[in-house]
């Protein structure tokens, strides 16, 4: 099978314990292509806080790399540890409900064993760790895409939510992994993409980097999607995940439940594709899931730029729903 590139990165640390960690400013896509350089533990929360950096997977190296740009601010090993623990508690604050933040933060952490005293030693061990975070991820969207391809209708008729592609991971993505290596194989593959709303992920960031990949894609409204199902316009749901709880109940995008009710109703396979790391065996259901709750100016005023609704009014702005483990066929993992 042929390998998958894409033209673009979505995060990188280049160099030593003194580099830059650089992201890809997601706010401004299809847009501009720019990448920004985070140089400051606060830098890393407001970036991750208005989705320059987003998707379950990339905000767990994201928070990773983000920890090292906040240790290296101590003078000495001492300093380094009191800067590590202050800033996991910044970053901690940034998003509640993707588990692959806590579990970057959590495993940076760990890898002070509290007996180094050499400063630069010390900053080594986190980044090694943090790049192992970046390298595993990657990984897992190859090993996960082989699996998912194994699942896939031939041809592909593929509708997915929000983005899960390689801009919310570390590699080629983990929804789209499967999508994109069935296109390296030369199936016939398209995809419909819902512009999820409010934000509009679908439409700015999975619609372009599908066709980044030349990959035939359709734009549609979220409210088209149960219609497209009921016509036969989809063979396959395929969505990430960014966070699942014991018994299967997964919380992704806004939407998806809906999503998962209407390929139910009409027989069309759900699929979650998502990496081990985005498993929380402390949730025993969905119900105990946070679910953060975001400005309803997203709503209301399109783009920080037009308003839709009148000033004033009350907006209520889950970002993300439950889908109960029930209505999917199957979660696909980097295990299998």
């Amino acid at each position: 099978m042929a390998a998958v590139t894409l033209p673009f990165r979505t995060l990188a640390w280049e160099g030593g314990i003194d580099g830059r960690f650089i992201v890809l400013d997601q706010r401004l896509l299809p847009g501009e292509k720019k990448e920004i350089v985070l140089d400051t533990v606060l830098a890393v929360r407001d970036a991750i806080r208005s989705l320059a950096v987003r998707g379950a997977p990339a905000l767990g190296a994201a928070a990773a790399y983000g920890l090292v740009v906040a240790a290296r601010e101590g003078a000495d090993a001492a300093g380094v540890r009191r800067c590590l623990r202050e800033g996991r508690v910044c970053l901690a604050s940034s998003r509640p409900t993707a588990h692959n933040l806590f579990w970057g933060l959590d495993r940076v952490a760990r890898a002070d064993d509290g007996a180094e005293q050499d400063r630069t030693r010390l900053l080594e061990r986190l980044l090694l760790e943090a790049r192992a975070i970046e390298r595993e991820d990657a990984a897992a969207c190859d090993a996960i895409g082989r699996h998912g391809l194994a699942l896939l209708p031939d041809p592909v008729r593929a509708m997915t939510q929000c983005n899960a592609g390689a801009l919310a991971t570390c590699g080629i993505g983990s929804a789209l992994a499967p999508l994109y290596m069935a296109h390296a194989a030369g199936r016939d593959v398209a995809v419909i993409a819902r512009e999820t709303r409010p934000l509009f992920q679908g439409a700015r960031l999975t619609a372009w980097e599908l066709a980044q990949a030349g990959i035939d894609v359709t734009l549609i409204a979220d409210a088209a999607a149960a219609h497209c199902i009921a016509r036969g316009g989809a063979n396959c749901i395929i969505v990430g995940a960014d966070r699942i709880a014991r018994n299967g109940d997964t919380a992704n995008k806004i939407g998806t439940y809906e999503l998962a009710l209407a390929a139910a109703r009409h027989g069309v396979p759900f699929f979650v594709a998502a990496p081990r790391s985005t498993f929380d065996p402390a949730m025993r259901t969905g119900d105990a899931i946070v679910i953060e709750e975001r400005p309803g100016e997203e709503i209301s005023v399109i783009g920080g730029r037009l308003r839709v609704a009148p000033e004033g009014v009350r907006c209520a702005n889950p970002a993300f729903d439950v889908t109960p483990a029930e209505l999917i066929a199957a979660i696909i993992t980097e295990q299998g």
